[in-house]
């Protein structure tokens, strides 16, 4: 089943390659549980297919790395990118993108929290294996407030414009 509108995210565990020692984090991955990270936070969570592939670094994260102003300025406290790749290669990829202090490159190895949340989709036949579905979705303290899916092969609906627009309207949080 594909989460919706109005339920809550459901838990699992998910990596961040920490750049710099600090607030209780070594420096490598860091393994963290997605309701800890969510609790009474406003969330803007994307996912994409993979990291360094042409539309997701091309469009997908540019786009969000040039909306961070106005998403923070409207209410969002963090930003995350989440892709079915390593923490290792979303670290690199953070760093190609310099997404540092604005998007955080969320790891989600082996899919657990894609399963979870039914929005996986196997591209092995591209060689891919099990990879993400193209996502955003808005979170206030858990709950999903928007949610936007994309047509396979499609990045129409999940940009950082379609979200501002939906983070405005959506007005405060509301947990």
């Amino acid at each position: 089943m594909t989460i919706k509108v109005g339920e809550r995210l459901p838990d699992a565990t998910v990596r961040e390659f920490i750049e710099v020692e600090g607030n209780g984090c070594a420096v490598g991955p860091n393994a963290f549980q997605v309701a800890d990270l969510v609790r009474g936070k406003r969330i803007v969570i994307f996912g994409l297919p993979g990291a360094f592939t042409p539309t997701c670094s091309a469009k997908h994260v540019p786009g969000y790395l040039q909306q961070h102003d106005a998403l923070t300025a409207a209410g969002v406290d963090e930003i995350w990118c989440v892709s079915v790749n390593d923490a290792f290669v979303m670290g690199a990829w953070g760093r190609d993108q310099k997404s540092g202090g604005k998007v955080r490159m969320i790891a989600d190895g082996a899919g657990e929290f894609t399963k979870k949340l039914g929005l996986e989709v196997d591209l092995s036949a591209g060689g891919m294996g099990l990879r993400s579905r193209r996502y955003s979705m808005l979170v206030d303290d858990g709950v999903v407030k928007a949610l936007n899916l994309e047509a396979p092969g499609k990045f129409e609906v999940s940009d950082a414009t379609t979200m501002l627009r939906q983070v405005v309207e959506a007005g405060p949080m509301t947990a």
